[in-house]
């Protein structure tokens, strides 16, 4: 070898040497500049450890010694805070209070967080027009005279009104989340219901029965034919106070019709008449006499008599043997 080459090659070897010792000496200054804490960790089972660390975040250095928490533990100082003077870290078990609180804390943002997601969904805005009921009112009037015995007289029923109402509605997930009334419109007014308190007229027959009135005095009946009107309409139709009413109106209807007032002038005549009522067709109407009928029954006898009704046909059938407007089990017909 040239002695040109051997100068060459230890040069070189000085030039590493020389680098390698410039890094050395760099990293024992750089070591020498970083401060090491002496740490005590007091686990949550009593077991002590003490640790070297350059970290002095709480969270870093249980991460730097792979020390995680449990759910049910915590750690002072707080994960976020710095190492303290006294360079100790203790976890400890949470108290019920604690671990309650924390459980509130987290369903509390999960639902804040749920209810914000859920104020982001759109707004659906939309014109709806309904028919809004006006209910009627009732009036009572007391033209009663006297002490005796009084008795209620519906001079005018009354009607519910109707009405138009458009409104802005705003929907969010398909509920409803504001509704706004923008505008109105009456289709029909109400009317309202009259009902005067009167005197009960009584009057006494020559066979000595009492009789009371109805009607503004157009009819008058004994206890026992009031009886008997009662037992024929539960015998027609006993389901409920309409089905009661609309019997009763009937027989009302007929005696205001020329096609049927020839058999009689009053209720009763009427449901006497032959091969009309149950009254000539058969007696089942008899086992009902003396108040075995529901109280609803005579109440509805009593309110017809007094000028209620509740249609206005002449006739009736049991339901399924001829067409018409269905009440309380029979098909009415044949209008006035």
């Amino acid at each position: 070898m040239k002695n040109d080459d051997k100068a060459s090659i230890s040069l070189k070897k000085i030039l590493v040497i020389s680098l390698c010792f410039i890094f050395i000496m760099a990293a024992c200054v750089i070591a020498g500049n970083v401060k090491l804490n002496n740490v005590k960790i007091v686990l949550a089972s009593g077991y002590e450890m003490n640790v070297l660390t350059s970290k002095t975040k709480i969270s870093e250095i249980l991460d730097e010694n792979h020390i995680i928490l449990l759910e049910d533990q915590k750690v002072v100082p707080e994960l976020d805070l710095e190492l303290s003077d006294n360079h100790t870290i203790k976890i400890l078990k949470k108290t019920e209070e604690e671990i309650e609180v924390a459980e509130i804390a987290e369903t509390s943002e999960s639902v804040t967080a749920q209810t914000i997601l859920e104020n982001y969904d759109t707004i659906v805005e939309k014109i709806v027009t309904e028919k809004v009921k006006i209910p009627y009112e009732t009036i009572t009037k007391n033209v009663a005279s006297g002490s005796g015995t009084k008795q209620d007289k519906i001079v005018q029923y009354g009607i519910d009104g109707l009405k138009e109402v458009t409104y802005k509605v705003k929907y969010q997930n398909e509920k409803e989340i504001e509704k706004k009334e923008i505008s109105s419109k009456i289709i029909r007014e109400p009317v309202d219901k009259i009902v005067e308190i009167r005197s009960q007229q009584v009057v006494t027959s020559r066979s000595g029965g009492t009789r009371v009135t109805y009607g503004s005095a157009k009819w008058s009946y004994t206890e026992s034919e009031l009886d008997l009107l009662c037992a024929i309409t539960a015998q027609e139709c006993s389901s409920s106070y309409e089905g009661a009413l609309a019997v009763i109106t009937t027989a009302c209807n007929r005696t205001q019709s020329s096609r049927w007032k020839s058999r009689g002038s009053d209720p009763l005549t009427q449901y006497k008449a032959k091969g009309q009522f149950c009254y000539s067709i058969d007696n089942y109407w008899r086992r009902r006499l003396n108040g075995k009928y529901p109280s609803y029954v005579k109440q509805a006898v009593i309110d017809a008599l007094n000028g209620k009704r509740n249609h206005n046909y002449l006739s009736f059938r049991s339901a399924g043997y001829a067409s018409g407007v269905k009440i309380g089990g029979n098909v009415y017909f044949n209008p006035m």
